[in-house]
């Protein structure tokens, strides 16, 4: 099947007949669109913005799908519409074959690519080729779908730029003249301002005899230029008058569009965001590039743009003072300067019905007055498109964005690596590269400033100063703008851009680590939803999937420098995460548990900051709270250090003699003098014990104590019914215990204790693997390693007296391999068989 759409859209079988498409406008619309991108997935809200524009209808989705099952009845045999989670596709033989528009794109860049080869025959032949597709204006009968137009534009350029190639081709291969005025004439009457185009047709003209239709062409464009858009022509068409002038050969054909900035580098990673990036930029008329500073907007923005066919111009922002009355009026004579145009009251003429592409690079220190222009040029000149980068979005209607975060971790390990290798020949990596990339967010700036440190550190002594971020990497490239010097620059450029309010919220949003939810933000920093969306939409916090709100740690550590000492966000952070905590403890022992473990886990990082802040009383509260999650998580080595440095500041006292108790455990104290004294406090009590967890974690840690009383709740009960199985010497008694305090556990559908007796009975049965498999389950539902590790091995204790060596074997090729994952210790250290 042939699909055409440069001209009206036709869809015809291998001998060309044409084949009808049923359906309505609509339904044309939807084919159109899939074959601008035949054989790529199209994304579902790239299609309703396409079909639909600003005005979807209602239960826009559901709308999509009925044209998409309208086209599909519509569609000729073995062409067919995908679904899948990222869009819709239109599955076609050979896309570049089959659609008209991929297949001239193809001709077009091979007969550039020829060309520029040096053999002008063959290019003229491909682009001959390539021309002879258009059968009338592109998507001539479906413009009115809001795509349309855009693409239209983006086709009728890539027509232009293939007439010019054709014809540079055919006047260095000498072909006919007269067929090259003849077709030259009806392309400028398009574009008569189009100065390579009015290049080439003196040219022609000159080689046909015709020097004085060759001279008046050159006046009349030198005329509409000076009126038009006050601007004089070209140095490469002024050379063109000049030579049929001297009656010699004209200067060979050039583009008058200036290169644009060459990088030194090669171009490493962001091959996903090249592409979504390219396809927006295909696709949209304003697309803006959004990331915080160092995040290689405009290297990615520069490496889409040479990419592009067509006229691609850039436009620098970054000198544009960006204060006060005059920005609006440096903002204008920036697009001016780069359109070569003199006067930005002449700006809209130099653009309208020029089919150009502008970067505008570094919009954030001037949005408001770049929103404006940029409005109004793209309402007056439907040719044009921009690609802007900022820190912050324009926010205009039909803005597409791209947020530009960090690097995946293996293209920054990747960057740093060829970066290093310039600086220290033969690098040709580390095994800390990994961790130090990390520390840098894999910002690419601040990736490259490390790499260039090897030239005086060493990779180790690079990882081991990141806390020290700023100072280490104070040296950048010196031709560099100076908000791209250094770290501290980048980041301080952004920090200028914000009011004052936003200031204070960034400082005290330094106090979370991790990340926050909106919640948490609220409550810490007193700062409103409004407050914290601005932050979002200048880059200094990033929104994440599951809705938490986190700062790059380049940035959270500058905003720290910046938070006064005594600021109240500081005992807030403490106060509000041992609340956390305390809510969380009982709920760990009830239903709820995974719920609540897992929103302990997003908030581990927060919860250990915790622990550096706040008084020595209120750090045992906090440690007592959360000793049941660090030893379900078997986090309790992690956190060993800190605990062990509150215990040094802390005056124990009776009343808190539990809570003494729990942080004795969790520094991993086994004896020594806060072992005794926490002993005692524990003998001494007369009430029931505030944490039901004590008990179990100081017999299994230290020893029992005698004397200890669990609370009256249920969990304690079946706890302490577990307790008593284990010291009994009757197996039918145990047996009694374990089966009731099974059934509480049950009742209260906590996972942990559920296993604990499953565990215990398997002991006592004479079939024990499904009680062993149920209980392993539980573990493994719950992330308890060490208790998954013990289970396995004992379960394969159990295979092998049955003659199960297959099966013994794969639980302790399981078990070894969730140690090592876990980070635990050798089978020995925990208590299990070799």
């Amino acid at each position: 099947m042939m699909f055409r759409l440069l001209g009206p859209l036709t869809v015809a079988d291998t001998d060309g007949v044409p084949t009808p498409v049923a359906g309505g406008p609509k339904v044309r619309a939807l084919l159109a669109r899939l074959l601008l991108d035949a054989g790529r997935t199209v994304p579902v809200e790239r299609l309703l913005d396409g079909l639909y524009g600003d005005e979807p209808p209602a239960g826009a989705p559901g709308a999509l799908q009925a044209q998409v099952s309208r086209l599909r009845r519509a569609l000729p045999p073995g062409v067919r519409v995908e679904f899948s989670p990222a869009g819709y596709r239109l599955a076609v033989g050979d896309p570049a074959t089959d659609v008209d528009v991929l297949r001239f794109e193809t001709l077009a860049r091979d007969g550039a690519r020829a060309a520029a080869a040096g053999d002008p025959g063959r290019a003229a032949a491909l682009l001959r080729e390539a021309l002879g597709l258009w059968r009338g204006p592109a998507l001539a009968d479906v413009r009115d779908a809001p795509f349309a137009p855009g693409q239209a534009a983006r086709l009728d350029a890539l027509r232009l730029d293939a007439v010019e190639e054709w014809a540079a081709a055919e006047l260095t291969a000498e072909g006919d003249p007269a067929v090259l005025v003849r077709e030259l004439e009806r392309a400028v009457l398009e574009q008569p301002l189009r100065e390579r185009l009015r290049g080439l047709q003196m040219r022609a003209l000159g080689a046909a005899g015709r020097q004085a239709d060759a001279l008046s062409a050159y006046e009349e464009v030198r005329a509409a230029l000076a009126e038009e858009l006050g601007a004089d022509p070209s140095p490469e068409l002024s050379a063109v008058h000049l030579e049929l002038l001297r009656g010699g050969p004209a200067a060979p054909p050039v583009r008058t569009s200036p290169p644009l900035p060459a990088p030194l580098t090669d171009f490493v990673g962001r091959e996903r965001e090249w592409e979504r990036l390219t396809a927006l930029v295909a696709a949209a008329r304003l697309v803006t590039l959004v990331g915080p500073g160092g995040a290689g907007k405009t290297r990615l923005a520069l490496e889409v743009g040479s990419g592009l066919p067509g006229e691609v111009r850039f436009v620098d922002l970054g000198a544009v003072a960006g204060a006060g009355d005059s920005a609006a009026g440096e903002v204008a004579e920036a697009f001016a300067t780069a359109l070569g145009v003199r006067g930005v009251a002449r700006l809209e003429a130099a653009l309208a019905g020029r089919p150009v592409v502008l970067i505008v690079d570094n919009c954030e220190h001037v949005v408001v007055e770049t929103a404006v222009l940029v409005r109004r040029l793209l309402a007056a000149c439907p040719g044009l498109r921009i690609l802007t980068t900022s820190r912050e979005a324009l926010g205009l209607t039909g803005e597409s964005l791209l947020p530009l975060g960090a690097l995946a971790p293996e293209a920054a390990e990747e960057l740093f690596v060829r970066r290093a290798a310039a600086v220290r020949p033969g690098f040709t990596g580390h095994a800390r590269v990994a961790e130090l990339c990390a520390g840098l967010d894999g910002l690419p700036l601040a990736v490259e400033l490390a790499a260039a440190r090897l030239r005086t550190l060493s990779v180790e002594e690079l990882a081991d100063g990141l806390g020290e971020r700023f100072e280490l990497l104070s040296r950048g490239d010196r031709t560099a703008p100076e908000r791209h010097r250094t770290l501290r620059a980048v980041v301080e450029w952004s920090w200028s851009l914000l009011e004052p309010g936003e200031r204070e919220l960034a400082a005290r949003l330094s106090v979370f680590r991790g990340g926050a939810t909106a919640g948490a933000v609220a409550r810490v920093c007193g700062a409103g939803s409004g407050a914290l969306a601005s932050l979002v939409e200048k880059s200094l916090v990033e929104v994440r999937d599951d809705g938490r709100y986190r700062m790059l740690e380049t940035i959270r550590a500058y905003a720290a420098e910046r938070l006064p000492a005594g600021d109240p966000a500081i005992a807030a952070h403490h106060a509000y995460y041992r609340e956390l905590a305390e809510a969380a403890d009982p709920e760990l022992r009830g239903p709820a548990q995974l719920e609540w473990l897992a929103r302990l886990d997003a908030e581990d990082a927060n919860l250990r900051a915790a622990l550096r802040r706040g008084t020595p009383e209120e750090g045992l509260r906090l440690v007592a709270a959360l000793s049941p999650y660090w030893w379900l998580r078997g986090l309790r080595g992690r956190v060993a250090a800190p605990v062990a440095e509150l215990l040094d500041r802390v005056e124990p006292t009776a009343e808190r003699g539990e809570e003494y108790a729990l942080c004795v455990l969790a520094a991993g104290l086994r004896e020594g003098e806060h072992v005794d004294r926490a002993r005692g406090f524990l003998a001494a009590g007369t009430a029931p014990l505030r944490q039901p967890y004590t008990a179990f974690l100081w017999s299994t840690s230290v020893g029992p104590v005698e004397g200890l009383r669990l609370g009256d709740d249920a969990w304690s009960r079946s706890l302490g019914l577990v307790g008593r199985a284990l010291l009994t010497t009757e197996p039918a008694e145990a047996e009694t215990l374990l089966t009731e305090a099974l059934a509480g556990f049950r009742a209260l559908g906590e996972r942990w204790g559920t296993a604990t007796a499953l565990e215990g009975l398997a002991g006592l049965s004479s079939d024990p693997l499904p009680l062993l498999g149920e209980a392993l389950a539980l573990f493994e539902e719950l992330g308890v390693a060490e208790d998954v590790v013990d289970l396995l091995h004992r379960r394969a204790s159990v295979h092998e007296a049955a003659g199960g060596e297959r099966a013994a074997t794969s639980d302790r090729a399981r078990a070894g391999e969730t140690a090592r994952r876990a980070g635990l210790g050798g089978t020995a250290e925990l208590g299990v068989p070799a």
